[in-house]
């Protein structure tokens, strides 16, 4: 642990006393380059004085000039400095009262990180110094009630730099609509660290996400958005790095306008933050040009701050009862609605604003498509709950620029009644974890109930699922929402990947250092008898020496068939479809579900590739291609149930394996959880699309669906390796497809899902 510094800074320090206020409108909050210098405004309402520090250089015992800064009206401090430029190296102290046990912790001896920064210089280094109240070498208080701490912290912490921000030429956006959008979740290190075809240097970069070896694996596949876990440059909790690891998720933000620097190219880490800013819309502007969107995971419902006792880093230092959520009785507690140790204060206009501005800098300076918004009810909460009116929603929708953006909630939080799916209004759309529960449910969960011989479920959620969940987003807030409200998942970046829901029944998070205790141990998996990951042809050596090895082989092929499943009942569902990156190549987090402070092997994507990963890959890339031709695969509302008008079939139906119609009493019986879904392509001027599920543990025997009496075309069968294996020729053309006939009998293999498409 570090030793404290007392006053080490202050030895280098330089007061010059007050300079004019900003040239602009205080509330341009941020350092703006002008004409003839910078202006620099921060909010500190209940502050009695702020300095604005620069430094001489990157050292962190540079020599520091403080300048007294103008209050104006609303809290705000502004400042003009002649001569300073882009590279200008800066923080802020304030002071205030210091009152812990009433949410008042203002130090002056504290140096702070502009909130508004837009690039930083340097690492903050975990420290007592970086406390405002006393603190002992375990970072504990030292005393009750805290006691205000004198030991400068500028020799620990980062520093904010001032970059230009409008000079770069911002790439058209694609714009995709949404009903043709497939997002893809990724890891900007993860994705490329070990993609060979990358230069060592770019790997796990931005540019490397922007190398054409790259972009050509998101193009083959088909996606039109990658959506970034965390970019916002993040600090690593205190009890990670007593263990060793770091937060490489990235969910601990430090700062809501400048880019994380660990994920660019060492050149520009060296050129600085200007460079690094510069090589984030760099790869923004390359993926504009392929046609891909990009989307930001944005973390605003808390902060790295922690709660109280916590670090003294940038808001907090502004002030307490501005930035965070509190009790107000005393002495004071956090609100914690997020699990992080405290809750970004959204009743607070400046808090608002603060987002918003965020939200349209990432948007307008550095060009991305839209965002998901981490645990997004915290961000509409009153103090007596969540509100679908929230002034942030109101002011979010009503904005000219975000309104525009595709804008994603993850629709939970652990607050009192933080299950809102469904809650968000427009322009709103969500992660769907019911769709997720179900469609594991219906395609692992209950396989291993049935295996065991206990009782399963019908497929009562089933269509309802596939359907856009209407019961959820179709008619909310007291009006109709679109289907692309329905961000339809299967995995994310949290919980078990694609492969490992078919391979684990239990989580193995031994490598998180928490006892295996954290993550969820509700992940609805099925291992299919044996658990652990294995490849194709397995060696006895890889599994019990007592387990057949055809045994093993027949476990493989049905784990494959499971993920071919789940992949085409997400394809073929209305609403927005999210892929998480390795998924469509069979990557394996060995068990582990909460690989959030993995930044190794276990998170990072393995490219070099089994024969059964290039089999899997060529049947997603197919699917995609598969919905990207065929509308009837990707609706734009929610079906009826009705025969509309000019047409000659419902919109939607759903039929028993013998075509009849299903009957209310027959949703919940498991019998049918054979079943055909129909979907009519006349809205669409398509094909109509006829699916057929067995999910049983016999192959059956179906009475293809009557339909308007037009010939059918098997085009994809999960019980095919590959698509090669069904005659498929591309996915416009299905001239090598099999041909079946209406009211005609159709096998289909246990596990199985079969999709054909009317001529």
């Amino acid at each position: 642990m570090p030793q404290h510094k007392t006053h080490a800074a202050r030895e280098n320090c330089g007061c010059r006393g007050d300079l004019a206020p900003s040239t602009q409108h205080p509330t341009i909050l941020g350092a703006t380059p002008v004409s003839g210098g910078v202006d620099f405004a921060v909010a500190a309402p209940d502050a009695k004085n702020v300095e604005l520090c620069i430094f001489a250089n990157a050292s962190r015992q540079s020599k520091e000039t403080r300048y007294k800064m103008t209050p104006h009206e609303g809290g705000i401090w502004s400042a003009h400095l002649p001569g300073a430029g882009v590279g200008t190296i800066y923080g802020y102290r304030v002071d205030g009262k210091w009152d812990p046990e009433g949410g008042s912790t203002f130090n002056p001896n504290k140096l702070l990180l502009d909130p508004y920064g837009k690039g930083i210089e340097g690492e903050v280094v975990l420290s007592p110094a970086i406390h405002a109240h006393e603190v002992d070498d375990d970072l504990l208080p030292s005393t009750a009630p805290y006691k205000q701490s004198k030991t400068d912290s500028a020799s620990y912490m980062a520093r904010s730099i001032v970059v230009q921000t409008n000079e770069f030429a911002v790439s058209a956006k694609p714009r995709t609509p949404w009903n043709e959008s497939v997002i893809y979740e990724l890891h900007v290190k993860g994705f490329t660290k070990l993609m060979q075809a990358v230069p060592a240097e770019l790997r796990g970069t931005y540019a490397g996400l922007a190398h054409p070896a790259a972009i050509a694996h998101l193009k083959a596949l088909g996606v039109t958005a990658v959506e970034l876990l965390p970019i916002h440059a993040s600090w690593h909790e205190p009890f990670l790095q007593g263990r060793g690891l770091t937060n490489y998720w990235g969910y601990s933000t430090l700062s809501y306008f400048s880019p994380e620097p660990r994920y660019a190219t060492k050149q520009a880490r060296q050129l600085g933050a200007q460079a690094v800013l510069d090589e984030v819309r760099g790869m923004v502007s390359i993926l504009h040009e392929h046609g891909i969107e990009v989307l930001l995971d944005v973390v605003y419902n808390h902060t790295c701050e922690g709660g109280l006792p916590g670090q003294m880093i940038s808001w907090r230092g502004f002030g307490q009862d501005l930035y965070y959520r509190h009790t107000n009785e005393r002495p004071v507690q956090m609100i914690d609605d997020t699990g992080c140790g405290n809750t970004v204060n959204f009743d607070e206009s400046l808090v608002i604003q603060h987002t918003l501005d965020s939200l349209r800098y990432w948007s307008e300076e550095v060009g991305v498509d839209g965002f998901r918004f981490d645990l997004a009810p915290t961000l509409g909460r009153h103090t007596h709950g969540f509100a679908s009116d929230h002034p942030f929603f109101m002011a979010l929708a009503s904005d000219p620029v975000l309104n525009k953006q595709k804008i994603i909630a993850e629709p939970w939080d652990i607050g009192p009644g933080g299950w809102q799916t469904g809650n968000f209004p427009l322009p709103w759309s969500e992660w769907n974890d019911r769709y997720r529960d179900t469609i594991r449910s219906f395609w692992l969960a209950d396989f291993a109930h049935l295996e065991a011989g206990r009782q399963s479920q019908g497929p009562n959620e089933l269509a309802t699922r596939i359907s856009g969940s209407a019961d959820l987003f179709g008619a909310t807030l007291g009006r109709l929402r679109p289907v692309r409200s329905s961000v339809n998942f299967i995995t994310a970046h949290d919980g078990f990947t694609l492969a490992d829901l078919t391979a684990y029944n239990h989580k193995n998070n031994f490598e998180n250092g928490e006892g295996n205790m954290d993550g969820t141990s509700q992940n609805l998996s099925w291992n299919h008898g044996v658990e652990g990951h294995m490849n194709r042809m397995p060696r006895p050596s890889d599994t019990e020496q007592d387990t057949p090895l055809g045994l093993l082989d027949s476990v493989f092929y049905a784990r494959e068939r499971s993920m071919r499943n789940l992949m085409a009942t997400l394809l073929i569902s209305a609403g927005t479809p999210m892929i998480t990156a390795g998924d469509e190549i069979g990557r394996t987090q060995h068990g582990n579900n909460n690989a959030y402070c993995q930044d190794n092997g276990i998170s990072w994507v393995n490219w070099d590739m089994d024969s059964w990963q290039h089999d899997l890959l060529e049947s997603i890339r197919y699917l995609i291609a598969l919905r990207s031709n065929h509308p009837v695969m990707r609706p734009d509302s929610f079906a009826s149930g009705d025969v509309r008008c000019g047409d000659e079939i419902a919109d939607l139906s759903w039929h028993t394996a013998d075509d009849r119609k299903f009957k209310c009493e027959d949703w919940h019986k498991v019998k049918h959880r054979t079943l055909q879904m129909l979907r009519s392509g006349a809205p669409y001027n398509d094909s109509d699309m006829l699916v057929i599920f067995n999910a049983t543990l016999n192959s059956k025997t179906v009475k293809l669906a009557q339909g308007r009496g037009r010939n059918y075309r098997l085009v994809f069968d999960s019980s095919w390796t590959n698509p090669d294996e069904g005659g498929v020729i591309s996915a416009t053309d299905h001239s090598g497809c099999d041909v079946v006939k209406p009211g005609s009998a159709a096998h289909i293999e246990p596990q199985s899902l079969q999709i054909y498409l009317s001529e």
